[in-house]
């Protein structure tokens, strides 16, 4: 029989339909569409929409000429963002390398009560941001706070200041106190890619004199370079959606002088209104379009830019 007889002769294998994965993402996909993906669309439809002579009606544009025209809205946008960037850049300039090095100090083989190092900085993030923001207002308050007492116990009194008072120091101030609650996520990140680390690389560098230091900064850092990238994304995307600490620390007017307005609090105010400020859905709308551009923009600077030059030091 002649190879095309044989071809001819050969019956398809049929794969049966796995109609039961689509059951199980079924309900997950009409959850995550009712709480993400629908109020998604709304809110990019409701920024193109205003209300004209009591009625709803198709504006265009004009929604987002106002929020970078008019000189009270563009003064309120661009503050609120300058701020989310200094808020974004302490946290990657403090928090991520303070995770860096606390990984690698809880990754040192020799080192005793890792668990309970571990624990105590993780503890922190597991908090409610209710809680660690009045625990930290009561901390450095000047009149019943017990921050000029520890200060006063090394000396260091003088240097005390109202920092949650002062226009120019707040928001370093609030910044600080969100990477002292969530510094334990990078550092559990970055711990668990060391840990991935296979032994033969760590040997093979021992076997070449590389120890120490040296060794993680020449062998070992380079293979966590992903799980940085990943690090760095996600504060970039909590930073810009970030609330709920600096609502609790100093209000929604994000005092004092709106030196700690951000954009999520800028939102809030715009879309609920907040003492005799009556909301506007609109505008709100329009302030968490932009917000969601440039969450958009920095993802896809990361998926499309840099995660491609760290892929090489993946395994």
């Amino acid at each position: 029989m002649s190879e095309a007889q044989l071809a001819a002769n050969v019956v398809p294998i049929s794969r049966p339909v796995r109609w039961h994965i689509g059951v199980f993402l079924f309900p997950a996909f009409v959850v995550y569409s009712a709480v993400m993906i629908l109020p998604l669309f709304e809110t990019l439809r409701l920024s193109f929409y205003n209300i004209v002579d009591g009625q709803s009606a198709f504006v265009g544009l004009a929604n987002y000429k106002v929020l970078f025209g008019d000189a009270r809205w563009a003064h309120d946008f661009w503050n609120a963002l300058k701020n989310n960037l200094i808020f974004f850049i302490i946290h990657m300039c403090v928090q991520n390398p303070i995770g860096v090095a606390l990984a690698a100090m809880l990754s040192i083989p020799k080192l005793r009560f890792v668990t309970f190092y571990r624990t105590a900085i993780f503890l922190p993030t597991l908090l409610s941001f209710v809680i660690v923001g009045f625990i930290w207002k009561l901390i450095l308050s000047p009149i019943w706070g017990v921050a000029p007492w520890m200060m006063d116990l090394v000396g260091m009194k003088s240097l005390f200041a109202p920092w949650l008072g002062k226009p120019g120091s707040a928001l370093i101030a609030v910044s600080l106190i969100s990477v002292w609650q969530y510094v334990g996520i990078p550092m559990m990140l970055i711990y668990a890619a060391l840990l991935n680390i296979p032994e033969e690389v760590i040997e093979a560098a021992e076997c070449d004199g590389i120890t120490g230091w040296s060794q993680f900064w020449k062998i070992k850092l380079p293979l966590v370079l992903p799980a940085i990238g990943i690090i760095s994304i996600l504060t970039f995307v909590g930073n810009f959606n970030a609330f709920d600490l600096i609502y609790t620390v100093q209000g929604a007017l994000a005092g004092p002088d709106m030196s700690t307005d951000i954009l999520g609090t800028l939102l809030y105010r715009t879309f609920f209104g907040f003492q005799l400020q009556l909301g506007d859905r609109s505008m709100g709308a329009t302030v968490a379009t932009v917000m969601f551009l440039i969450i958009l923009a920095g993802v896809s600077l990361y998926l499309f830019v840099i995660q491609r030059r760290i892929r090489r030091y993946q395994f």
